[in-house]
Protein backbone atom coordinates (compact mmCIF):
# COMPACT_ATOMS: atom_id res chain seq x y z
CA UNK A 1 0.00 0.00 0.00
CA UNK A 2 1.39 3.24 -1.06
CA UNK A 3 0.85 6.88 0.92
CA UNK A 4 -1.99 7.89 -1.41
CA UNK A 5 -3.98 4.45 -0.60
CA UNK A 6 -3.35 4.80 3.55
CA UNK A 7 -4.08 8.64 3.59
CA UNK A 8 -7.44 7.42 2.42
CA UNK A 9 -7.65 4.90 4.60
CA UNK A 10 -7.21 7.43 7.39
CA UNK A 11 -9.19 9.63 5.97
CA UNK A 12 -12.46 7.94 5.79
CA UNK A 13 -11.59 6.29 9.26
CA UNK A 14 -11.48 9.36 11.29
CA UNK A 15 -13.18 12.21 8.73
CA UNK A 16 -10.90 13.63 7.88
CA UNK A 17 -9.49 15.30 4.28
CA UNK A 18 -6.41 15.27 2.41
CA UNK A 19 -4.45 17.75 1.83
CA UNK A 20 -1.99 17.49 -0.50
CA UNK A 21 1.83 18.20 0.15
CA UNK A 22 3.58 17.14 -3.61
CA UNK A 23 4.84 20.28 -5.38
CA UNK A 24 3.83 19.27 -8.72
CA UNK A 25 0.28 17.35 -8.04
CA UNK A 26 -0.79 21.34 -7.79
CA UNK A 27 -0.76 21.58 -11.57
CA UNK A 28 -3.83 20.79 -14.01
CA UNK A 29 -2.97 18.36 -16.73
CA UNK A 30 -0.20 16.56 -14.65
CA UNK A 31 -2.07 13.10 -13.93
CA UNK A 32 -0.52 10.22 -14.68
CA UNK A 33 3.25 11.66 -14.49
CA UNK A 34 2.76 13.41 -11.03
CA UNK A 35 0.71 10.18 -9.64
CA UNK A 36 -1.69 12.59 -8.62
CA UNK A 37 -4.59 10.38 -6.66
CA UNK A 38 -7.49 9.54 -9.40
CA UNK A 39 -10.79 10.60 -9.88
CA UNK A 40 -12.62 7.39 -7.72
CA UNK A 41 -10.02 8.10 -4.94
CA UNK A 42 -10.59 12.28 -5.16
CA UNK A 43 -14.39 10.85 -4.82
CA UNK A 44 -13.90 8.93 -1.82
CA UNK A 45 -12.64 11.84 0.80
CA UNK A 46 -12.09 15.40 0.02
CA UNK A 47 -8.78 16.54 -1.43
CA UNK A 48 -7.15 20.16 -0.97
CA UNK A 49 -4.29 22.02 -3.25
CA UNK A 50 -4.88 19.50 -6.37
CA UNK A 51 -5.30 20.90 -9.70
CA UNK A 52 -4.98 24.43 -9.20
CA UNK A 53 -2.22 26.32 -11.44
CA UNK A 54 -1.11 25.65 -14.71
CA UNK A 55 2.24 24.07 -15.61
CA UNK A 56 3.70 27.55 -16.39
CA UNK A 57 2.38 29.00 -12.75
CA UNK A 58 5.06 29.45 -10.10
CA UNK A 59 4.34 27.48 -6.93
CA UNK A 60 6.67 27.49 -3.66
CA UNK A 61 7.04 27.26 -0.06
CA UNK A 62 5.06 29.90 0.47
CA UNK A 63 2.57 29.95 -1.27
CA UNK A 64 2.14 26.15 0.12
CA UNK A 65 1.98 27.06 3.31
CA UNK A 66 -0.49 30.09 2.94
CA UNK A 67 -2.90 27.30 1.00
CA UNK A 68 -2.15 24.62 3.28
CA UNK A 69 -2.88 26.01 6.80
CA UNK A 70 -6.16 27.94 5.29
CA UNK A 71 -7.49 24.63 4.21
CA UNK A 72 -6.61 23.07 7.57
CA UNK A 73 -8.43 25.72 8.87
CA UNK A 74 -11.52 25.17 6.95
CA UNK A 75 -11.32 21.51 7.56
CA UNK A 76 -11.00 22.00 11.41
CA UNK A 77 -13.96 24.52 11.11
CA UNK A 78 -16.45 21.50 10.11
CA UNK A 79 -14.63 19.16 13.07
CA UNK A 80 -12.75 17.52 10.46
CA UNK A 81 -9.30 16.22 10.94
CA UNK A 82 -6.50 17.73 7.98
CA UNK A 83 -4.18 14.79 6.64
CA UNK A 84 -1.33 16.20 5.21
CA UNK A 85 -0.18 13.99 2.30
CA UNK A 86 3.09 13.99 0.49
CA UNK A 87 6.65 13.49 -0.45
CA UNK A 88 7.63 17.12 -0.75
CA UNK A 89 9.88 17.07 2.24
CA UNK A 90 10.62 20.89 2.29
CA UNK A 91 6.51 21.78 2.28
CA UNK A 92 6.01 19.00 5.19
CA UNK A 93 8.77 20.42 7.25
CA UNK A 94 8.30 23.98 6.31
CA UNK A 95 4.50 23.45 7.76
CA UNK A 96 4.92 21.41 10.64
CA UNK A 97 7.84 23.37 11.64
CA UNK A 98 5.90 26.62 11.07
CA UNK A 99 8.97 28.61 8.69
CA UNK A 100 8.47 32.07 8.16
CA UNK A 101 9.95 33.31 4.87
CA UNK A 102 11.84 36.98 5.68
CA UNK A 103 9.83 39.67 4.81
CA UNK A 104 11.19 43.20 2.74
CA UNK A 105 10.47 46.21 5.44
CA UNK A 106 7.37 48.19 4.30
CA UNK A 107 8.37 51.43 1.96
CA UNK A 108 6.22 54.03 2.94
CA UNK A 109 6.88 56.00 -0.55
CA UNK A 110 5.76 52.74 -2.51
CA UNK A 111 2.69 52.60 -0.53
CA UNK A 112 1.88 56.17 -0.82
CA UNK A 113 2.67 56.56 -4.30
CA UNK A 114 0.25 52.96 -4.99
CA UNK A 115 -2.54 54.41 -2.79
CA UNK A 116 -2.59 56.87 -4.84
CA UNK A 117 -2.90 55.33 -7.89
CA UNK A 118 -5.73 53.74 -6.82
CA UNK A 119 -7.66 56.64 -5.56
CA UNK A 120 -7.26 58.52 -9.38
CA UNK A 121 -7.39 55.14 -11.29
CA UNK A 122 -9.23 52.54 -9.38
CA UNK A 123 -8.07 49.80 -7.10
CA UNK A 124 -8.96 47.36 -10.33
CA UNK A 125 -6.17 48.94 -11.78
CA UNK A 126 -3.41 47.86 -9.54
CA UNK A 127 -5.01 44.46 -9.32
CA UNK A 128 -4.63 44.05 -12.86
CA UNK A 129 -0.76 45.32 -12.75
CA UNK A 130 -0.49 41.87 -9.98
CA UNK A 131 -1.89 40.14 -12.10
CA UNK A 132 0.16 40.49 -14.84
CA UNK A 133 3.15 40.19 -12.14
CA UNK A 134 2.36 37.12 -10.37
CA UNK A 135 -1.23 35.41 -11.65
CA UNK A 136 -1.25 33.05 -8.50
CA UNK A 137 -1.15 35.47 -5.76
CA UNK A 138 -3.33 37.49 -7.34
CA UNK A 139 -5.64 35.49 -7.70
CA UNK A 140 -5.75 34.95 -3.43
CA UNK A 141 -6.24 38.49 -3.12
CA UNK A 142 -9.93 40.62 -3.49
CA UNK A 143 -9.11 42.97 -5.81
CA UNK A 144 -10.80 45.16 -3.55
CA UNK A 145 -8.76 44.61 -0.72
CA UNK A 146 -5.71 47.46 -1.56
CA UNK A 147 -3.50 47.21 1.13
CA UNK A 148 -2.98 43.41 0.25
CA UNK A 149 -2.84 44.47 -3.70
CA UNK A 150 -0.04 47.03 -2.56
CA UNK A 151 1.71 44.96 -0.23
CA UNK A 152 1.97 42.29 -2.46
CA UNK A 153 3.37 44.39 -5.53
CA UNK A 154 5.59 46.24 -2.68
CA UNK A 155 7.34 42.89 -2.03
CA UNK A 156 7.91 42.57 -5.92
CA UNK A 157 9.43 45.92 -6.20
CA UNK A 158 11.71 45.17 -3.32
CA UNK A 159 12.72 41.72 -3.71
CA UNK A 160 12.04 40.89 -7.92
CA UNK A 161 10.62 37.78 -6.66
CA UNK A 162 6.71 36.27 -7.12
CA UNK A 163 4.88 37.34 -3.77
CA UNK A 164 3.41 33.94 -4.33
CA UNK A 165 6.75 33.00 -3.21
CA UNK A 166 7.01 35.04 -0.13
CA UNK A 167 5.41 33.78 2.65
CA UNK A 168 3.53 36.48 4.96
CA UNK A 169 2.80 36.42 8.55
CA UNK A 170 -0.57 36.99 9.42
CA UNK A 171 -2.04 37.99 13.04
CA UNK A 172 -3.82 34.64 12.58
CA UNK A 173 -1.07 32.40 12.25
CA UNK A 174 2.08 32.37 14.73
CA UNK A 175 5.57 31.04 13.06
CA UNK A 176 5.41 28.03 15.78
CA UNK A 177 5.97 24.65 14.81
CA UNK A 178 2.43 22.92 14.04
CA UNK A 179 0.33 21.90 17.06
CA UNK A 180 1.10 18.14 18.37
CA UNK A 181 1.51 16.94 14.68
CA UNK A 182 1.47 12.97 14.14
CA UNK A 183 3.77 12.32 11.51
CA UNK A 184 4.09 9.02 10.26
CA UNK A 185 6.76 7.71 7.02
CA UNK A 186 6.23 4.58 5.02
CA UNK A 187 9.48 2.29 4.21
CA UNK A 188 10.27 -0.83 2.85
CA UNK A 189 13.70 -2.27 1.49
CA UNK A 190 15.40 -0.45 -0.91
CA UNK A 191 15.89 -3.39 -3.31
CA UNK A 192 11.80 -3.55 -3.06
CA UNK A 193 11.71 -0.23 -3.60
CA UNK A 194 13.20 0.28 -6.93
CA UNK A 195 10.95 -2.74 -8.07
CA UNK A 196 7.95 -0.89 -7.11
CA UNK A 197 9.30 2.16 -9.06
CA UNK A 198 10.43 0.26 -12.23
CA UNK A 199 6.66 -0.93 -12.22
CA UNK A 200 5.33 2.39 -11.54
CA UNK A 201 6.55 3.80 -14.23
CA UNK A 202 5.45 0.65 -16.70
CA UNK A 203 2.44 1.68 -16.08
CA UNK A 204 2.27 4.79 -16.19
CA UNK A 205 3.54 4.37 -19.57
CA UNK A 206 0.49 1.75 -19.82
CA UNK A 207 -1.71 4.14 -18.89
CA UNK A 208 -1.00 6.94 -21.02
CA UNK A 209 1.86 9.04 -20.13
CA UNK A 210 3.34 9.36 -23.28
CA UNK A 211 0.12 10.92 -24.35
CA UNK A 212 -0.05 13.48 -21.76
CA UNK A 213 3.43 14.56 -22.34
CA UNK A 214 2.16 15.11 -25.98
CA UNK A 215 -1.20 16.62 -24.90
CA UNK A 216 0.95 19.44 -22.99
CA UNK A 217 3.39 20.04 -25.51
CA UNK A 218 0.51 20.60 -28.25
CA UNK A 219 -1.12 23.19 -25.20
CA UNK A 220 2.06 25.33 -25.81
CA UNK A 221 3.89 23.77 -22.55
CA UNK A 222 7.32 22.87 -22.83
CA UNK A 223 9.05 19.82 -21.60
CA UNK A 224 12.38 20.43 -19.21
CA UNK A 225 11.13 23.76 -18.19
CA UNK A 226 9.76 24.91 -15.02
CA UNK A 227 7.21 22.18 -13.36
CA UNK A 228 7.56 20.22 -16.30
CA UNK A 229 11.64 19.69 -15.84
CA UNK A 230 9.74 16.84 -13.00
CA UNK A 231 10.46 13.75 -13.76
CA UNK A 232 9.05 11.68 -16.77
CA UNK A 233 8.39 15.06 -18.61
CA UNK A 234 11.58 15.74 -19.71
CA UNK A 235 12.45 12.63 -20.86
CA UNK A 236 9.90 12.11 -23.08
CA UNK A 237 9.88 15.53 -23.84
CA UNK A 238 13.73 14.69 -25.13
CA UNK A 239 12.02 11.49 -26.93
CA UNK A 240 9.40 13.54 -28.59
CA UNK A 241 12.51 15.99 -29.64
CA UNK A 242 14.16 13.33 -31.56
CA UNK A 243 17.34 13.19 -28.60
CA UNK A 244 16.67 9.65 -27.46
CA UNK A 245 14.39 6.93 -27.84
CA UNK A 246 11.60 6.08 -26.12
CA UNK A 247 13.18 3.22 -24.42
CA UNK A 248 15.81 5.28 -23.58
CA UNK A 249 13.57 7.74 -22.12
CA UNK A 250 11.59 5.22 -20.04
CA UNK A 251 14.89 3.62 -18.30
CA UNK A 252 16.55 7.18 -17.63
CA UNK A 253 12.70 8.13 -15.67
CA UNK A 254 13.23 4.86 -13.41
CA UNK A 255 17.19 5.70 -12.90
CA UNK A 256 16.70 9.29 -12.47
CA UNK A 257 13.47 8.67 -10.15
CA UNK A 258 16.03 5.61 -8.20
CA UNK A 259 18.55 9.20 -7.59
CA UNK A 260 15.78 11.21 -6.15
CA UNK A 261 14.60 8.74 -3.46
CA UNK A 262 18.37 8.88 -2.07
CA UNK A 263 18.45 12.57 -2.74
CA UNK A 264 15.31 13.07 -0.35
CA UNK A 265 17.08 10.56 2.16
CA UNK A 266 18.43 14.48 3.54
CA UNK A 267 14.69 15.02 4.45
CA UNK A 268 13.57 12.00 6.32
CA UNK A 269 15.82 10.68 8.19
CA UNK A 270 15.08 6.90 9.92
CA UNK A 271 16.71 8.51 13.08
CA UNK A 272 14.53 11.22 13.43
CA UNK A 273 12.33 11.46 16.42
CA UNK A 274 9.28 13.08 15.13
CA UNK A 275 8.73 10.41 12.87
CA UNK A 276 6.80 7.51 13.50
CA UNK A 277 7.82 4.63 10.10
CA UNK A 278 6.05 2.10 9.27
CA UNK A 279 6.64 -0.89 6.91
CA UNK A 280 4.79 0.08 3.34
CA UNK A 281 4.83 -4.20 2.63
CA UNK A 282 3.59 -5.00 5.93
CA UNK A 283 0.58 -6.77 5.96
CA UNK A 284 -0.70 -5.28 8.74
CA UNK A 285 0.09 -1.73 7.57
CA UNK A 286 -3.77 0.04 8.12
CA UNK A 287 -4.13 -1.31 11.41
CA UNK A 288 -0.41 0.05 12.60
CA UNK A 289 -1.52 3.50 11.30
CA UNK A 290 -4.78 3.43 13.01
CA UNK A 291 -3.35 2.54 16.28
CA UNK A 292 -1.16 5.47 16.34
CA UNK A 293 -3.91 7.60 15.05
CA UNK A 294 -5.84 6.31 18.10
CA UNK A 295 -3.42 7.04 20.60
CA UNK A 296 -3.01 10.70 19.09
CA UNK A 297 -5.98 11.54 19.22
CA UNK A 298 -6.13 10.03 22.75
CA UNK A 299 -3.85 12.19 23.89
CA UNK A 300 -4.57 15.64 22.11
CA UNK A 301 -6.89 17.93 20.46
CA UNK A 302 -9.13 15.17 17.86
CA UNK A 303 -8.52 18.40 15.37
CA UNK A 304 -5.17 18.58 15.68
CA UNK A 305 -3.27 17.76 12.14
CA UNK A 306 -1.49 14.45 11.46
CA UNK A 307 1.02 15.32 8.81
CA UNK A 308 1.55 12.41 7.15
CA UNK A 309 4.47 11.64 4.48
CA UNK A 310 5.78 8.39 2.17
CA UNK A 311 9.50 7.60 4.13
CA UNK A 312 12.27 9.10 2.07
CA UNK A 313 14.95 7.04 3.58
CA UNK A 314 17.63 4.47 0.89
CA UNK A 315 14.75 2.47 1.43
CA UNK A 316 11.65 4.44 0.87
CA UNK A 317 8.78 4.70 -0.97
CA UNK A 318 7.97 8.13 -3.17
CA UNK A 319 4.32 9.41 -4.12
Amino acid sequence: MGKTDLAIDLAVRYRGEIIGADSRQVYRHMDIGTAKPTARQQRQVPHHLLDILDPDQNFGVATFMSMARSAASDIRSRDGLPIIAGGTGQYIWALHDGWEVPQPPPDPQFREAKTLEAEQKGAAVLHEELMAIDPTRAAQIDPRNVRRVIRALEIHHATQRLPSQVAERSDAVSSSAAPNALVIGLTMERLELYQRIDRRVDAMMSAGFLDEVKSLAEMGFTMGKGPLASLGYRELGRFLDGEISLDEAVQRTKYQTHRLVRRQYSWFKPNDPRIKWLDAAGPDLQRHAAELVDRFLSTTDPCDTIVRHPSVRPSDEIH
